[in-house]
């Protein structure tokens, strides 16, 4: 396992670098991809992000100046914020074996580059980023503002129990590079189309409590997609809103990708270990933070998680 002193070593030598986000990338991915894609270009050397599909209204932005061009063959692979190849969107599977450095901060991160960097007690990737770089070239505004969205939105706007003071420093020494951080948590927190209302006002409404009201269940089938002509952009995020509602500890969002296809994210407090429920269904992540994909008709998949939740939560009421 490197350190940050020797990931930024190793980094200094790399040239023609390629970039990968993982699937459904958030604002952790792209914000360390294009942080570590403007620190590369200051070094002089070429480096790119490959475009990533998933990308919604508010990420994009972030991603669109470094995109790859379709020709670009690249000398050196590194992967952010990605624990596993299985996060690999399509278009990077043919570069699941030449990663050559992988830097993530989950617990469930799998050494799957020829160097690994991993820091499971950052909050964000982009902490772990901000000190790689700060050992490669001076943290310029263009470098800043997209560590910034990583950090910020890893954190619910520094709201999750992941926050550290840490969390906090490494924002502040951002913040000092005189980037707009306002417009940021503006976009990313405080502004929600009329769709996205409509979303979440569906979810509320038919919301499933168990575990004496402490576990949630909030769904988010293809047909409500459809139904509102919802984009990716209008469901960023879904699974923020179970941890509001009073009483619970335990929240999961069902999304419906394909028929009988579900991505569950689980949001939870310190009775349950997220990454524990979630790996017994083939996903990982933090403790307080983490997902799986299920392959099975809804019915079947609520079962599921609620056998795992409660085969490690020795209270839960059945």
């Amino acid at each position: 396992m490197l350190t940050v002193q020797e990931t930024a070593a190793l980094l200094r030598g790399f040239d023609r670098v390629l970039i990968l986000t993982h699937i459904r990338p958030d604002g952790d991915t792209v914000g360390c991809a294009a942080g570590l894609c403007a620190a590369l270009r200051a070094l002089g050397k070429t480096a790119w992000l490959l475009p990533n599909p998933g990308l919604t209204d508010t990420t994009a932005p972030y991603a669109a100046p470094y995109a790859a061009p379709e020709d670009f063959v690249p000398e050196k692979v590194v992967s952010v914020d990605i624990a596993v190849v299985g996060l690999f969107p399509d278009n990077a599977l043919p570069y699941k074996d030449r990663v050559d450095l992988a830097i993530d901060h989950h617990p469930s991160f799998e050494h799957f580059g020829k160097h690994n960097i991993v820091r499971p007690e950052a909050a964000a990737c982009g902490e772990l980023m901000l000190d790689i770089l700060r050992e490669l070239t001076p943290i310029t505004p263009e470098i800043a503002l997209p560590l910034y969205v990583a950090i910020s939105t890893d954190t619910g706007c520094f709201q999750y129990t992941n926050t550290t003071a840490a969390t906090h420093r490494a924002a502040a020494a951002l913040m000092d590079t005189g980037i707009d951080f306002r417009a940021v948590n503006k976009v990313f927190f405080r502004t929600k189309t009329r769709r996205r209302l409509a979303l979440e006002a569906d979810m509320l409404a038919n919301m499933e409590f168990y575990d004496n009201g402490r576990v949630v269940l909030l769904f988010v089938p293809m047909a409500l997609m459809e139904r509102i002509a919802a984009t990716e952009s209008d469901a960023e995020d879904l699974s923020s809103l179970g941890g509001q509602i009073e009483g619970t500890d335990c929240s999961v969002t069902l999304r419906e990708l394909r028929p009988d296809v579900w991505k569950l994210s689980v949001r939870t407090g310190a009775r349950v270990n997220a990454t524990d429920v979630c790996r017994e269904l083939g996903g990982g992540g933090h403790a307080a933070a983490a997902g799986c994909t299920v392959e099975a008709p809804l019915e079947d998949v609520k079962r599921l998680i609620l056998e795992a939740i409660a085969r490690h939560v020795p209270d839960f009421q059945k």
